[in-house]
């Protein structure tokens, strides 16, 4: 299978030596403002790049089905196109992409239409799984927000530039609902476990910290960002290392401030290295009361704000990512996703969206209301199709390989 990847990755590179002279634009980018929906993902046409803009800064891009289903047409005909080199990602106004839009999906499941969720997770999924089998190289401008979703659709590609306005997190448990979006993927994929740490306390990380960790390979001020993309505008190459010389010649060598989280990897490994949720957290509380260590009572504080089903299935999701391909998570995340939503175990989904998005009264009610309240079967509950007739995420893995 990988010499089948690697002769497809020349078949496109020799298209695109023999083609590249031509047209500079495609026809999607002329026909972007046709339709409102194509307006929500516009498209920057430059020598043999493209670049799909996401375009809801009201709602810092979070992503609608529509967006996600654009994406997978725009990039099909990108990676078809022998014109084009690579593409590049971003976002309108102060963020890269805050996540799904999940205040729409509160509604849609409020009227009874799972239908149209499934359609949202098996969209973007779907599409998520296409970028990480991409085979042209992909430049994702992580400039602002870039938080659940976001990350889903720029981190599975090559390269990933992160600014000085950069904010990670995958925030999840705190709305009652898990990592997704392959989060279980990458973030097992982290150095110690760093990944467990924020996929259950859903802290943020600057753009320094993201390059210390892996998850950005490149560093720049926001201001030079124009400068770069003028540069990457004048490529015509479909080689990594072209590009990513280019992308060097802009970075900027930073390192993560002394109170960064990237400095207590030990202790963190120590407390999140353990085998339940219960656990890490006696460790933290033990660590907490010997040192009063600052960062040990705030992560407490932060997991005990999270819903207590979402941290044991969270947890459980990450480590079982650690052993699993892209595709295998995604399969996976979109079980535990169909489940998030049913209500049939907890609806604590919504209630986590009701309190922190549409009420914002920050007092969720979780159900079960504690760690010990959480049994087994609802954890492995969480984890089956929701019926033994529900369809599974169908992903494209014989004609595209999955990440390793």
């Amino acid at each position: 299978m990988q010499r089948f990847r690697a002769s497809l990755r020349l078949l496109a590179r020799s298209r695109f030596s023999e083609h590249h002279g031509r047209s500079l634009f495609s026809s999607l980018a002329n026909n972007a403002s046709v339709d409102d929906l194509d307006n929500q993902v516009l498209v920057e046409g430059r020598g043999s790049t493209r670049t799909a803009v996401l375009n809801r800064p009201a709602s810092l891009n979070a992503l609608t089905t529509a967006m996600g289903a654009r994406l997978q047409k725009l990039y099909k005909s990108w990676e078809d196109d022998p014109d084009v080199g690579f593409v590049m990602m971003k976002g309108s106004g102060r963020a890269f992409c805050a996540g799904g839009d999940i205040v729409s999906l509160y509604r849609l499941i409020n009227k009874g239409k799972l239908d149209d969720s499934r359609d949202f997770f098996r969209t973007l999924y779907t599409f998520i799984y296409f970028l990480g089998t991409y085979l042209k190289p992909h430049v994702a401008l992580l400039n602002g927000v870039t938080m659940g979703g976001g990350a889903g659709v720029s981190i599975p590609g090559t390269l990933r530039v992160a600014t000085n306005k950069t904010v990670f997190a995958t925030p999840e448990t705190l709305i009652g609902f898990h990592p997704d979006a392959g989060a279980s993927f990458y973030l097992s994929h982290l150095p110690g476990h760093i990944g467990e740490y924020l996929g259950l306390t859903g802290e943020k990380l600057v753009g320094s910290e993201m390059l210390a960790c892996g998850l950005a390979t490149h560093y720049t001020i926001s201001e030079r960002l124009s400068n770069l993309e003028e540069q990457l505008g004048k490529l015509v190459t479909d080689d990594p290392s072209v590009i990513e010389s280019s992308l060097e010649n802009y970075a900027d060598i930073v390192y993560p401030d002394k109170t960064s989280v990237i400095h207590r990897i030990e202790l963190l490994d120590r407390c999140f290295g353990l085998d339940s949720v219960e656990e890490i957290i006696d460790a933290l509380e033990t660590e907490a009361g010997r040192t009063d260590d600052d960062w040990c009572k705030s992560t407490l504080r932060r997991l005990k704000e999270a819903s207590p089903l979402s941290l044991k299935v969270s947890l459980r999701s990450i480590r079982e990512g650690r052993f699993q391909t892209l595709d295998q998570c995604l399969a996976r995340e979109y079980r535990m996703s169909l489940q998030g939503i049913s209500g049939q175990i907890s609806r604590d989904f919504c209630e986590g969206v009701r309190a922190r998005m549409v009420n914002k009264d920050f007092t969720p009610r979780w159900d079960p209301p504690s760690l010990e309240n959480v049994s087994k079967d609802m954890v492995d509950q969480y984890f089956s199709p929701l019926s033994s007739s529900e369809p599974e995420l169908d992903l494209p893995t014989k004609l595209r390989e999955a990440f390793p």
